[in-house]
């Protein structure tokens, strides 16, 4: 699988986080540098990317609604 910096930055941060619950505030601060602004979509759109491209594996990247994501070991 080939992914963008961000995407694989975000993939190594859910996989070494796995099975513990990651706010969109927390994933925005560890993977942009940026505080947490819950007015963006950044997350939810490489989240989106790195689904597809991570294909039928894509199911451990659960979504918990309202709050962020969650690789599940």
């Amino acid at each position: 699988v080939t992914l963008r910096n961000m995407e694989f930055e975000l993939a190594v941060l859910l996989f070494r986080n796995a099975g513990r619950l990651l706010s969109r505030s927390y994933i925005l601060e560890n993977v942009w540098g940026q505080k947490g602004d819950l007015n963006t979509r950044t997350v939810d759109t490489h989240v989106k990317r790195l689904r597809f491209k991570l294909g039928e594996a894509a199911e451990a990247i659960e979504t918990v609604r309202g709050v962020g994501y969650r690789f599940r070991s």
